[in-house]
């Protein structure tokens, strides 16, 4: 009897030394932000699709946390927000957002789609070498818009003088503005500038356009202008006035024509820097990339409510038609 007791006192002694098995715990998942003056931003969806044709399943291996501006008023806000949450890496969609971004913290990890030169907005020191932790992808905007002023001339031999349409807060746009001018002057198109930093501007500027009789509008592409395309394509078509801009939404919103890079492949593309920097790289030493291919979208509808033909040599040329 006292044996058996014995035993039983030992056997609970030892279920107390002994530790249970620990649980596995949980692997902790990557946590993007995602962050963009739109407050319906039309390319989320097409970056989480690059993420997903890597092999990144929201839920599963990567975590979303979107943040979407509606205004530029609330960018920093949002901006400081989603920085006290410390993601692995933020992907600021737009020249506002990246600034928004870097103006709460000067070492967040950032990927980025700016449309302008990120070098003169003061977000990388180079091309090569972007360092300040951050990378990303130039959509070539200060490059291009004197193409844009040439294929309106070839496009509307009519037009001779032009409205041009642009956001002063975003960042790179004087440049923009100073490239525009030039061209247009050296295309001898009349010109002049006027100004949008919210939606009401957008109005007031276009009323303004249409008072000084402009045949011509070119509006430089952001945030803020490809989330209004439409209202500016309304009012544009209503004034009569040939419109361009720079990526294919703008087009088939109802402007003449757009030139410049496929921006749902672009925010594809910026998935690849967000897989590099979820493995381990740092954004700084990730060159920054150029477009290799822009793309040239026409809008016939839009040109026969104006009255006027787009010639065939143009449309032949275009990579895409809206009719």
């Amino acid at each position: 009897m006292k044996r058996r007791q014995a035993l039983k006192v030992l056997a609970g002694a030892a279920s107390v030394l002994v530790p249970a098995r620990a649980r596995p715990q949980p692997a902790k998942l990557p946590r993007i932000g995602f962050i963009t003056f739109a407050a319906a931003p039309p390319f989320y969806n097409a970056f989480r699709a690059g993420m997903a044709d890597l092999g990144y399943v929201e839920g599963k291996n990567v975590l979303y946390h979107p943040r979407f501006g509606g205004g530029s008023e609330r960018l920093e806000a949002l901006a400081a927000a989603l920085v006290n949450e410390r993601p692995d890496l933020i992907v600021a969609a737009g020249g506002p957002a990246m600034r928004a971004v870097r103006a709460v913290s000067a070492t967040a990890p950032v990927v980025f789609s700016f449309s302008g030169d990120p070098v003169a907005a003061g977000f990388a020191n180079s091309l090569a070498q972007p360092g300040n932790n951050t990378t990303g992808i130039s959509l070539l905007s200060l490059d291009l818009v004197g193409k844009r002023m040439e294929l309106l001339k070839e496009a509307m031999p009519h037009v001779r003088s032009v409205g041009i349409l642009a956001n002063p807060d975003h960042p790179g746009e004087q440049l923009e503005r100073k490239a525009a001018i030039a061209s247009a002057n050296a295309l001898g198109f009349e010109n002049a500038y006027f100004q949008a930093q919210s939606p009401a501007e957008i109005d007031s500027s276009m009323a303004a356009i249409t008072k000084a009789r402009l045949a011509g509008l070119v509006v430089f592409p952001d945030a803020l202008t490809v989330t209004h395309r439409q209202r500016i394509a309304e009012a544009a078509l209503k004034s009569q006035l040939s419109a361009v801009s720079g990526w294919g939404e703008f087009a088939d919103s109802g402007f003449l024509m757009s030139y410049g890079p496929n921006l749902q492949a672009s925010y594809r593309r910026l998935a690849t820097f967000a897989d590099k920097v979820l493995k381990g790289a740092n954004p700084g030493t990730l060159p920054i990339e150029l477009p290799t291919m822009v793309e040239l979208v026409v809008n016939t509808r839009t040109a026969q409510a104006l009255g006027h033909e787009i010639p065939r040599a143009i449309v032949l040329r275009a990579d895409r038609v809206v009719s």
